[in-house]
Formats: C-alpha cells, sequence, structure tokens
C-alpha cells in the first residue's frame, strides 16, 4: 500500500508544479487552489509511505516520479521541447526509481 501511495504522491508532485508555474506567482486564483490542494496531497502521501519505507527511498522515488511527469506533460502540451536525448533521460530517470523499487 504504501508504494501505491507514493507514485500517486508522486504524480501529484506534478500537479502541483505545473499548477504553480501556471499560478504566475499566485495571482491567478484557479491554479493556486489546484497547488495548494495537490501540494498537501502529495506531502501527506509522502509523509504516509516514509512510515514503511526508508526515508531516502521514499523521497528519491516521489521526486522522480513527479520530475519525469512534469517534463513529460510539459513535453506533451508543447510548453517544453521535444527531443531524443530529453526522452531518454526521463527514461532512465524512470528506470532509477524502478529500480529502487526492486532493491528495496
Amino acid at each position: 500500500m504504501s508504494w501505491i501511495v507514493l507514485v500517486v504522491s508522486g504524480l501529484l508532485e506534478a500537479v502541483w508544479a505545473t499548477a504553480l508555474g501556471r499560478s504566475e506567482g499566485f495571482q491567478n486564483v484557479g491554479p493556486t487552489i489546484v497547488f495548494g490542494v495537490a501540494l498537501v496531497a502529495s506531502m501527506g502521501g509522502l509523509a504516509f509511505a516514509m512510515r514503511d519505507l526508508p526515508v531516502g527511498t521514499a523521497y528519491a522515488v516521489w521526486v522522480g516520479i513527479g520530475a519525469a511527469t512534469t517534463v513529460a506533460w510539459a513535453m506533451a502540451t508543447g510548453a517544453e521541447p521535444v527531443s531524443v536525448v530529453r526522452v531518454l533521460l526521463i527514461l532512465g530517470l524512470i528506470g532509477c526509481v524502478i529500480g529502487l523499487k526492486v532493491t528495496h
């Protein structure tokens, strides 16, 4: 259960990071609310997962999922350029996250 919560929390990290960028310094109300809700849920899930998982592993997986998802979303929406190198680097990051899970 902790791993499932951790993965969902990592995805929520991408939600709050994207919303933070769209909030324009907390000037846009909608993205600011999404940021706050997703941030609290993401941190809460990370804290829950850390009850059963080592801190270093849980944090690295959480950040890795959030970073990979944030960049993938930005590329999918056209906010960031797509290149073979960028896709390979994201896949490498995902491979590292999977490796941490497998070695746990």
